[in-house]
């Protein structure tokens, strides 16, 4: 407040201090209004904490819920270096003798080498197909008598054009690996020889039907460098031959074009990695319904103490949590405490305790996990129903998702109540600032009529000092 130090200094009156007091005297309201703002942002904080409680414990809810959590398999390889398993929810619970004898394998076919890979071979359209190579024999440099080659009728044959911009051999590996079309990969080896530079190709897919038919448009150097028929002129050496994957499955003869073999057990997908004998096991997953749980009873017990955490009362200094004795939190308690206690309508488990779920002394939930499990191998159907319920009706899971959402939906209690809070905090802000006017008015008032009654004692004063100084000299004057 501008020109407070200087009060008094006219009057020798202290009226910066007394300015002061009434300040503080005036501020009192605010500190009132104060208070009420600490206490209620505090419930406000409490109910966020409340809710992310709730959120994590819906979570949980909704996750039991689920009736595919009850529906889930799950497979193992008892050698995962020979391969790997995973199994839909359709897989039938059973164990499986696997053999891999050969994997799946693309093919591979590489050109006569030429001196330089900069140098122009010819132009032409160059056309790939791919099939099945059958019969013949194939001799020590990667070629072909007497096969045949089927074409593969679900696949149209694709072409690539070699012209003046790309008739080197670097430019047609080039042009081939920019057509994704063909469906094959094109690379250049340098095998040190004094022609050393040589196309190889290599099928983008695996198994017996991706067999390379190559034919060439065009020059006859381009035709003598890549044209590959199988069963008839073979320009290109085939360095890996194009295999299916070939295994047994209890015994029986199982083929496939990838390494991926789906439903050879049902509904299971085996990744083969190398030759070898392994034992693929299906069952029902269990440990995720176990987990789940678990994890909803852990989510309880959570929200137990950050409840009481929340409406605690401290009798050695009297004090409270931001909820001690809420009604809106007791509420909450409550029901959930109802849901959790009523009996389920139907199926051949009707209460928590028979899946090993059951309250202690202080509120929580226990998990025996001796009897959930023994509940889960023998009625793994009743545990289901128990918690997701039948055709979305019933069910602790689905019955407690429910109503934690309700708590927190637009009109949910726990929503309503942090509106009322806000809305409190809102008027509070507003009483504040008209209290802070009123006062500032006021103390600009009291400011001004100091300054005035300064003024005044300062001018009565320096009349008082005048009118002593000439009774003073009027004195001495009839003295003499």
């Amino acid at each position: 407040m501008a020109g407070i130090t200087s009060l008094g200094v006219g009057s020798g009156l202290d009226l910066n201090s007394l300015l002061s007091n009434i300040r503080s005297a005036e501020n009192l309201p605010l500190q009132m209004i104060q208070k009420r703002q600490t206490g209620y942002t505090a419930k406000l904080s409490a109910y966020g904490q409340l809710q992310a409680a709730l959120t994590a414990l819906e979570t949980t809810a909704t996750n039991l819920a689920a009736p595919t959590l009850f529906t889930g398999v799950k497979a193992s390889s008892s050698a995962t270096s020979v391969l790997g398993v995973s199994a839909a929810s359709t897989a039938s619970a059973g164990s499986y003798s696997v053999n891999v004898t050969q994997l799946a394998q693309a093919q591979s076919v590489a050109a006569t080498g030429v001196a330089s890979a900069s140098t122009a071979i010819g132009n032409g359209t160059v056309t790939i197909e791919f099939g099945t190579i059958s019969g013949g024999v194939l001799d020590g440099s990667g070629h072909y008598s007497g096969a045949t080659f089927t074409a593969d009728a679900t696949r149209t044959p694709q072409s690539v054009t070699i012209d003046n911009s790309n008739h080197t051999l670097t430019g047609i590996r080039d042009a081939i690996n920019d057509e994704s079309a063909l469906g094959v990969t094109a690379s250049i080896v340098n095998d040190g020889s004094g022609t050393p530079y040589r196309l190889v190709l290599t099928s983008k897919t695996t198994g017996e039907t991706s067999s390379m038919h190559i034919t060439v448009a065009g020059d006859v150097a381009l035709s003598n460098l890549l044209d590959h028929d199988p069963a008839g002129t073979q320009n290109l050496q085939q360095t890996f031959a194009a295999k299916n994957a070939a295994l047994t499955v209890n015994g029986i003869a199982v083929t496939g074009a990838t390494n991926s073999v789906k439903d050879a057990i049902d509904g299971v997908t085996m990744t083969l990695s190398t030759t070898g004998s392994s034992t693929v096991t299906v069952a029902k997953d269990t440990a995720s319904v176990s987990g789940a749980i678990n994890a909803f009873v852990s989510a309880y017990n959570s929200l137990q103490s950050t409840a009481s955490k929340l409406s605690a009362y401290d009798a050695d200094n009297k004090s409270g949590a931001a909820l001690v004795g809420d009604s809106t939190l007791r509420n909450i308690q409550a029901r959930i405490r109802s849901v959790l206690n009523t009996p389920q309508s139907s199926g051949t488990m009707t209460m928590l305790s028979q899946a090993g779920v059951s309250f202690t002394k202080d509120g929580t939930l226990e998990v025996n996990s001796t009897k959930l499990n023994a509940a889960l191998s023998s009625d793994l159907a009743g545990v289901a129903t128990l918690f997701s319920g039948v055709s979305g009706s019933g069910g602790y899971g689905t019955q407690m998702a429910s109503l934690l959402d309700g708590f927190t939906d637009t009109s949910g209690l726990l929503t309503v109540a942090q509106k009322g809070l806000n809305t409190t905090l809102k008027s509070l802000d507003k009483q504040f600032s008209d209290t802070q006017d009123r006062i500032d008015a006021t103390m600009a008032r009291y400011q001004a009529q100091f300054s005035q009654l300064d003024t005044l004692v300062s001018r009565m004063n320096q009349t008082s000092n005048y009118l002593t100084q000439q009774f003073s000299a009027l004195s001495g004057t009839k003295s003499k």
